[in-house]
């Protein structure tokens, strides 16, 4: 194979979800065996609300959640604020690589309504539930915490209604129409094409090296880095958005995205279980009623937003102006809980166990229960995806022939 074939269906061409999913499972696996940490980005974005107060004179450093997930430092200093650096120059990239960055402005003023509400609900409720749809769900269930089940079928729960609520006549926008003689091939200026995938591949080059660089004095830091860039890649490349895995389930009878994210939780699951038999503490945080609040506000605030976390990173490099206003509401959302946390954790979550699967059922126990519900999940999948087609009176081939 050339260059030129590898640069068109490895580097330019969206890829295949199925795989890339299995491969960020694989790879957040590997995240967690070397630096400790899971893949998760919400936690950081937090801190960033954090330090915004900061620069306003004011001390969140003191609130009781800052005290549970740290603020000291600055992103530079911490494995989740390299990562997520990381995370933003690697969908960058691939951004570039395909000449897929145009400045996008939303279309009418509810959809920045939208988003920055949606974004609040989200934002509020993953923090709520100490984690977003990567944390206490795509990397929580491997590692083994009961948290993590409760906010999946919650967020699965509050994703149908926010699905529901989105067909609403107030989020209906008008189209307008305009007549054409005859349609139009899409063009692209091949000068400009070629301009942007040398910067997209000068930008992941550098930040290659930044990262080989810095984990010659701190591993963790310059390790983050390069797995960040490796995440940002697969989510940009593969359009990973776990909110249009929950929201087709519910509009569209579509199953692609949901199975994929359950082999890659199941692929994640063996990888992370063997670290942990090496000695490496999975993260497990407690089963409690705010996990199931949490997954049941993230739910409805992604579909409401019209993205989740991962979703919204990808798409704002790209140059959707909506879906920055989606990051700014996340991050206000997670910092509102953060201020209010001290006076709900001991009713949602604090006197609440942290339920570690493993030990409850023993190592091989737990491990076979996790792969027990992951199975029971695709089950549910599947009966779904039949009992919608059944419903509408389609089949699955005639629709998989229109997508």
């Amino acid at each position: 194979m050339n260059w030129h074939n590898f640069k068109r269906d490895y580097l330019v061409t969206f890829w295949s979800p199925f795989p890339a999913v299995i491969a960020a499972g694989i790879l957040s696996a590997y995240y967690f065996g070397l630096t400790g940490t899971f893949w998760a980005v919400t936690g950081e974005f937090t801190r960033w609300g954090g330090h915004l107060l900061q620069l306003f004179g004011q001390h969140p450093e003191n609130w009781g959640y800052f005290k549970v997930i740290h603020l000291e430092g600055t992103p530079l200093d911490r494995v989740d604020g390299m990562m997520i650096i990381g995370m933003f120059a690697g969908c960058l990239s691939a951004a570039l690589w395909a000449n897929n960055v145009k400045l996008r402005l939303p279309q009418h003023r509810i959809r920045i309504v939208q988003a920055v509400a949606g974004g609040i609900i989200a934002g509020f409720g993953a923090r709520l539930a100490m984690g977003c749809n990567l944390a206490a769900f795509f990397t929580g269930i491997p590692q083994f915490s009961l948290h993590a089940w409760f906010f999946a079928l919650a967020t699965a729960a509050g994703s149908w209604f926010g699905a529901r609520f989105t067909l609403l006549p107030i989020f209906r926008v008008p189209v307008k129409l305009q007549k054409v003689n005859a349609a139009q091939a899409l063009t692209q200026n091949p000068q400009q094409a070629a301009r942007r995938f040398r910067l997209g591949m000068l930008i992941f080059a550098s930040f290659a090296l930044w990262g080989l660089s810095r984990a010659m004095d701190a591993p963790k830091l310059g390790l983050a880095v390069l797995f960040g860039l490796g995440f940002g890649l697969l989510i940009e490349r593969a359009q990973i958005c776990f909110t249009s895995a929950f929201r087709d389930l519910w509009l569209t009878g579509r199953t692609q995205m949901a199975k994929a994210i359950v082999a890659g939780m199941a692929v994640s699951a063996i990888g992370i279980f063997s670290y942990v038999q090496l000695g490496v503490a999975p993260k497990i945080m407690w089963a409690g009623p705010n996990a199931v609040i949490g997954g049941l506000l993230f739910g409805f605030g992604i579909v409401l937003a019209g993205g989740c976390e991962t979703g919204w990173m990808y798409r704002a490099v790209e140059g959707q102006v909506h879906y920055w206003w989606v990051g700014l509401g996340n991050i206000i959302g997670a910092t509102l809980l953060a201020a209010g946390w001290d006076d709900i954790a001991p009713t949602v979550a604090t006197n609440y166990a942290k339920v570690n699967l493993l030990q409850v059922f023993g190592p091989m126990g737990g491990l076979i229960a996790t792969y027990a519900m992951l199975g029971a999940a695709l089950l549910a999948i599947l009966w779904w995806e039949k009992r919608f087609f059944a419903r509408k009176g389609l089949t699955m081939s005639i629709v998989e022939e229109k997508a």
